[in-house]
C-alpha cells in the first residue's frame, strides 16, 4: 500500500516539474532518490511559505478557537479600523458567539464611509441564528434593493423569518426565490417543508 502512495507522490512531483518547467536536475533527485527527492522537492516549491502559515492558523484555530479572537482583539486596542472591526466579528461568528458578532458588526456601521453590505448581510445570520425574526425583519430593509440579496442566504432567511411571523405569501415568495435545480439543497428543502405545512 505504501508502495503506490510513494508512486503517486514520486508521479506528482514529476507533473509538478514539468508543467512548471522545474530544472531538468529535479527529475533525476526524484528518480533515484524518490522518497526523499519528492519531499524535499514539495517544500521547496509546491508548498510556499504563505501555505505553511495558513495552515499553521488553521490547525491552531481549531485547537483553540479564542486565540483568533484575542489577537482580534489586540489589532483593534492598536487600530480599531473599519476591517479589524470585521474581522473581529467574523471570527465570533465563526464560534458561534453571536451576540459578540453583532456587537461588532452594530460598530462596523458607525463607520459611514465604508461599504455596509456585508456587515448588514452578517446581522441578518446572527440575528437569524439567535430566532430574533423582527431584527432579521428590520436588517433586510435595509439591503433589500441590493444586488448581493437576490437569491442569498440572507434571502432565504428573510423568507424564514417572515413564515415566523405569519407572512405566509411573503414567505412563500421569497422561498421560491432561492428554489434553483441542483442548488441549494438545504433551502430548498426548507421550501418543500414549507409547502408541505401549508396542506
Amino acid at each position: 500500500m505504501h508502495y503506490y502512495l510513494f508512486i503517486a507522490l514520486q508521479a506528482f512531483c514529476i507533473y509538478h516539474i514539468y508543467k512548471n518547467q522545474k530544472s531538468y536536475y529535479w527529475f533525476f533527485i526524484i528518480f533515484f532518490i524518490p522518497l526523499v527527492g519528492a519531499i524535499i522537492y514539495l517544500i521547496t516549491h509546491v508548498f510556499t511559505s504563505g501555505d505553511v502559515n495558513k495552515i499553521q492558523n488553521e490547525l491552531t484555530s481549531i485547537v483553540n478557537p479564542t486565540k483568533k479572537i484575542k489577537d482580534f482583539e489586540k489589532k483593534i486596542q492598536f487600530s480599531d479600523t473599519y476591517a479589524s472591526r470585521v474581522d473581529l466579528a467574523d471570527a465570533y461568528f465563526e464560534i458561534g458567539a453571536y451576540q459578540n458578532a453583532i456587537s461588532n458588526y452594530e460598530k462596523t456601521l458607525e463607520d459611514e464611509v465604508q461599504n455596509s453590505v456585508y456587515s448588514y448581510q452578517q446581522l441578518i445570520l446572527s440575528y437569524f441564528q439567535l430566532k430574533d425574526f423582527d431584527n432579521v425583519l428590520r436588517y433586510v430593509e435595509k439591503i433589500k434593493g441590493k444586488p448581493e440579496f437576490k437569491g442569498s442566504k440572507q434571502q432565504f432567511c428573510y423568507g424564514l423569518a417572515l413564515r415566523e411571523k405569519g407572512e405566509l405569501d411573503l414567505a412563500e415568495i421569497q422561498l421560491k426565490a432561492i428554489d434553483r435545480p441542483y442548488s441549494n439543497y438545504s433551502e430548498r428543502l426548507q421550501l418543500a417543508k414549507f409547502y408541505w405545512s401549508q396542506k
